[in-house]
């Protein structure tokens, strides 16, 4: 059974034919050549350039950046195809959503037409691979306690800090660094900058840091020390424009966890109807046990739920009316189903589950981050209860 297929939901409006010939160009590549490399990147603990170079290649990365920058002229729908291509794939540690469906949209949205030309071509042939490095020591989740400075001296900023839990922070080599610009500013000091890291003295990449899941994307500890950069790697007409700029971008960033996060639910189910249709106990198929059967009918029920209400938010998004709250409600929900539900198919597999040769072993070890990052669970729900 095909993992986009095991919920019988019928495709959104949105999910055009120009988007149905993505997905399947996404799944056959990440099938056909990203697949077979897998355990290769898993052990190396990241995804090798020459990979992330032939995405680039073959129309995957930046998939929703203008044609004049490089891009495929596409839009979110574009990207979400290839999110969940990546998801359906089993190939979920392949950093380009963050790649193109966070960092270049940064660019795109407050560079200038300079930055735009300079920077998303290369982004879209993954010459550039990108990061954002938010997160610190000791601020997570509260972005206005970063410590990170950004001080202007003549016709450079000088910036120094250190972020922590980096997607793709040993490949990435252009990095959108929230810093403060004016540290008794609050929020309002905040600012986004862009540092080439080929380009720069004083930028030290930190471990490889070793995770629970999500082995094959390089999570990295990053250190700026007295890096110069030019002031026209700003993001933005003006200083202190950062923390409007990330509140603005967060509804789509947890809108791709959602994407992710159903694509891993409807892969799990799948292998797991797979599975229990073939393995036998006393007698007879686990199918036809009853518990089987009530435990897979009350997970598809809520996968239909999260799956329906995760295209809606894609649709909502594309008509520009996607509002935090929510974001927030999508990304809570579909992540809190995917631990549960990846959980529970793991205990229909048995001891098998628990090896990890078995696909759902990683599934069930790679799902865990997904209430974490782009904001924990219990964010969300502060959010969702300012709109009561």
């Amino acid at each position: 059974m095909q993992a986009a297929e095991v919920l019988g939901v019928p495709k959104p409006e949105w999910f055009g034919e120009d988007v149905t010939m993505v997905s399947d160009m996404a799944s056959k590549f990440f099938a056909d050549r990203i697949l077979p490399r897998y355990d290769e990147f898993e052990e190396a603990e990241m995804v090798s350039r020459d990979a992330w170079e032939e995405a680039g290649a073959n129309g995957l990365l930046c998939a929703a950046m203008p044609e004049e920058f490089g891009g495929a002229g596409g839009t979110y729908a574009h990207e979400a195809a290839i999110i969940e291509a990546l998801g359906h794939s089993g190939v979920d540690g392949f950093g380009i959503a963050l790649h193109s469906a966070i960092v270049a949209p940064y660019i795109l949205h407050y560079g200038s037409d300079e930055q735009k030309q300079r920077w998303l071509p290369k982004l879209a042939t993954g010459e550039l691979i990108g990061a954002i490095a938010m997160t610190e020591p000791a601020a997570g989740s509260d972005l206005q306690g970063v410590k990170t400075t950004a001080k202007k001296s003549g016709n450079q900023y000088v910036v120094n800090g250190s972020k922590t839990f980096i997607t793709n922070g040993q490949n990435a080599n252009l990095i959108i660094v929230v810093a403060k610009t004016d540290p008794s500013a609050g929020a309002k000091g905040t600012s986004l900058m862009v540092v080439e890291t080929d380009e720069v003295e004083g930028f030290e990449r930190g471990r490889n840091l070793d995770k629970i899941g999500l082995k094959a994307n390089d999570t990295s500890e990053l250190f700026f020390n007295d890096v110069k950069i030019p002031t026209a790697n700003m993001l933005g007409t003006d200083e202190g424009q950062g923390f409007y700029q990330l509140m603005q971008q967060l509804p789509q960033e947890r809108l791709i966890i959602a994407n992710q996060a159903i694509s891993a639910i409807e892969r799990a189910l799948a292998l797991t109807i797979e599975y229990v249709k073939e393995r036998k106990a006393f007698g007879q198929r686990i199918i036809d046990f009853q518990n089987t059967q009530f435990v897979l009918a009350q997970l598809k029920a809520e996968a239909v739920q999260a799956r329906v209400f995760t295209d809606w938010c894609v649709g909502r998004h594309l008509e520009g009316g996607l509002d935090p709250s929510t974001a927030s409600m999508v990304k809570m929900l579909t992540t809190d189903l995917q631990c549960k539900l990846i959980d529970e198919c793991l205990q229909l597999f048995g001891g098998y589950g628990y090896m990890n040769e078995y696909p759902i072993a990683r599934m069930f070890r790679d799902a865990r981050v997904q209430r974490i990052y782009g904001g924990t669970n219990e964010i969300m729900k502060i959010l969702i209860a300012r709109t009561l």
